[in-house]
């Protein structure tokens, strides 16, 4: 569950009282001795945090269907796809990237195709949220796209 969305405080204090409810009495509470229970003042209150503790994947209820919340198991709950790379992960891309800028700088006339695989690359940073890295490599592509393009045509 660590990389689920974990629940807020508040949604936490429901979730555990719910849990206990069931335990002691087999059946889960209504939402006003869930006010009760944990002295909010609005039943809507409660329904909100229900739904989002639903929404979350903490909770399972049926519709149309009275004392029907039931607590999910926690080996059940699906984790979150998280796109994030981590610092390693950000350093060994930069580095990979950055040898092939020095490559491409050093040749004499670099391939297109190998220019327009720094512009995918340099995008991807952009999309994994580096943009620090990507625009410290932005301004290096434009020489290389000059220095590919046959002298004859320009």
């Amino acid at each position: 569950m660590a990389d689920a969305v974990r629940p807020t405080k508040k949604q936490r204090e429901i979730l555990n009282y719910i849990e206990i409810f069931i335990a002691q009495h087999g059946y889960s509470p209504s939402y006003r001795e869930i006010m009760n229970g944990l002295n909010y003042t609005s039943v809507s209150t409660v329904s909100l945090h229900v739904n989002s503790l639903i929404a979350r994947g903490h909770l399972k209820k049926r519709d149309h269907s009275a004392r029907s919340i039931e607590v999910v198991n926690t080996k059940d709950v699906v984790p979150i796809k998280n796109n994030q790379i981590t610092v390693s992960q950000e350093k060994w891309l930069v580095t990979q990237i950055e040898q092939r800028f020095a490559e491409l700088e050093q040749s004499q006339r670099p391939n297109a195709d190998d220019i327009d695989g720094l512009y995918v690359l340099v995008g991807a940073l952009k999309i994994l949220g580096l943009d620090g890295a990507a625009h410290s490599f932005i301004p290096r592509l434009s020489p290389l796209k000059e220095k590919s393009v046959n002298p004859a045509e320009r």
